[in-house]
C-alpha cells in the first residue's frame, strides 16, 4: 500500500491536469487484461482478479469504485483506499445517473477506446454531457515516478532479472520452448507477479528468429535454434518491467550476427539520450539510424513509457515530440527485421530517465547467452 503521501501526490497530479482540461470529472478504466488492470490499481489500490472495474475521480470530493454486480465476490474489497465503492447490474447507467445527479458536464476517460465495457459506454453515450479522452492527460501525470515508486520498479525489476537466470540455468536442447520458459514463471510467481505477466516468445530454426511474437508451447528446441524470450512481469507492487537477452547454443546465421552486431552500439547510444529535456522522438531516431546503417528496419516503436499500465504515453518513436522528464520509466525494444520481414532480432531492457544520460535497471550484457552462466560469471555491461 502506498503511504498517504503518495497517494495525495497522485490525486493532485491527476487533478490539476484535469482542471486544466475543463473536465468535472475522470473515469479510470481498468480490466483483467494483462497491462490494462494497473490504472485501477494505481487510483484505488483495487487489484483487479476478474472481469473489470472503474474508478470515478470528481475534480472535488472522494472517488468512488464502480463494480459490475457479478463481480462483488471477486477481489479484496477491503484492500483499496478508496472506501465508497458500489456494484450495479449495469455501471454505466450508474455513472449516466451520477454524472446527472452533480451537473457534470464534462467526463474524462481513460481506457474509453481500449477497455471500457460496451453496454457501460452505450449507457454513458445516451448522457447529456460530453465524454472526452483522457489517456495521454492521464498517463503524463503518472510519468514521473516517485521515489517512493523507484523502490516498486526496481523490485520489479530484480524479480524478472532473477527469473532470468533462473531460465538461464535449466536452458538446454531438448527441452520444449515452455519447459525453458518455466523456471523463470516459477520465480515471477513465488515473488509476487501473480497474474501480471505477459511471456511470450521469438523463436526460429537455424540461428534466426521468425519475426512474429507466439506463446511457448511444445515445441522441442534444438541446439541451433535462437529464442528470443519477452519477460514482462510486475513485482507485488504493480509496476511492470521487461527484460530479454538472446539464447542459443548453436551458431547466429550471418543475418542474426550482422543485426547482433549493432544492437551494443544502438542500445548504448539510446541509453545516453535517456536524458531530462531530450525528445523521445531523438531517442527512436538513433536507434532507427543505427539499424539503418546495418541495411534494417525496425518492426514496430523503439519502446514506450511504462509503469503500472504496460503500454504507457508516451511512445518512443519517430513522432512522439515528448521531452523527457528525469525519473521517467521507458522499455527500450527495438525488434530489428531484415529487408523481407521474416528474420529479426529482439532485446529489452527498462531505463530510468536521468538528469544527463539514462539508467539501465538490468545488469546484465547484451550477448548470445548458451545456458548454465550465472550472475557472477557473466562480467558487468556498462550502465
Amino acid at each position: 500500500m502506498p503511504s498517504q503521501k503518495e497517494i495525495d501526490r497522485r490525486y493532485k497530479n491527476i487533478r490539476s491536469r484535469m482542471q486544466a482540461a475543463g473536465l468535472d470529472a475522470l473515469i479510470v478504466c481498468g480490466n483483467q487484461y494483462a497491462g490494462f488492470e494497473g490504472a485501477v490499481f494505481y487510483t484505488s489500490g483495487f487489484e483487479i482478479v476478474h472481469r473489470y472495474v472503474y474508478v470515478v475521480i470528481p475534480l472535488e470530493g472522494e472517488p468512488t469504485l464502480v463494480f459490475p454486480r457479478e463481480a462483488r465476490w471477486i477481489g479484496d474489497k477491503k484492500k483499496p483506499w478508496v472506501k465508497d465503492q458500489v456494484w450495479p447490474d449495469v455501471p454505466g447507467q450508474w455513472l449516466r445517473d451520477r454524472a446527472v445527479e452533480r451537473k457534470w458536464k464534462r467526463i474524462g476517460t481513460f481506457g474509453m477506446n481500449f477497455v471500457m465495457a460496451v453496454r457501460d459506454y452505450r449507457e454513458l453515450a445516451q448522457g447529456p454531457f460530453e465524454l472526452v479522452p483522457f489517456d495521454q492527460e492521464f498517463d503524463m501525470a503518472r510519468a514521473v515516478k516517485s521515489k517512493e515508486e523507484l523502490v516498486e520498479v526496481r523490485d520489479a525489476m530484480d524479480i524478472v532479472v532473477d527469473g532470468f537466470w533462473a531460465m538461464i540455468a535449466g536452458y538446454k536442447p531438448g527441452k520444449t520452448e515452455a519447459e525453458i520458459m518455466a523456471p523463470a514463471v516459477e520465480r515471477f510467481f513465488a515473488r509476487g507477479a501473480g497474474p501480471r505477466m505477459m511471456n511470450i516468445l521469438l523463436s526460429g530454426e537455424h540461428g534466426e528468429a521468425n519475426a512474429y511474437f507466439k506463446v511457448p508451447g511444445h515445441r522441442k528446441v534444438a541446439g541451433d535454434d535462437l529464442l528470443l524470450y519477452s519477460l514482462e512481469v510486475t513485482g507485488a507492487g504493480g509496476y511492470w518491467v521487461e527484460f530479454s537477452r538472446a539464447l542459443i547454443q548453436g551458431k547466429p546465421s550471418a543475418t542474426t550476427q550482422r543485426m547482433a552486431d549493432a544492437y551494443p552500439h544502438a542500445m548504448e547510444s539510446a541509453r545516453k539520450l535517456m536524458r531530462h529535456g531530450e525528445l523521445a522522438s531523438n531517442v527512436h531516431r538513433t536507434v532507427a539510424d543505427i539499424f539503418a546503417k546495418h541495411g534494417f528496419a525496425l518492426g514496430h516503436l523503439s519502446g514506450h513509457s511504462i509503469g503500472m499500465t504496460m503500454l504507457e504515453y508516451p511512445a518512443i518513436g519517430a513522432k512522439s515530440e515528448v521531452p523527457l522528464e528525469e525519473n521517467m520509466i521507458f522499455s527500450l525494444h527495438p525488434q530489428v527485421v531484415d529487408q523481407e520481414g521474416k528474420v529479426c532480432l529482439y532485446t529489452q531492457d527498462t531505463y530510468r530517465i536521468g538528469k544527463t544520460e539514462g539508467e539501465c535497471l538490468a545488469d546484465v550484457p547484451w550477448k548470445f547467452y548458451k545456458g548454465g552462466e550465472t550472475r557472477e560469471s557473466v562480467r558487468s555491461g556498462p550502465r
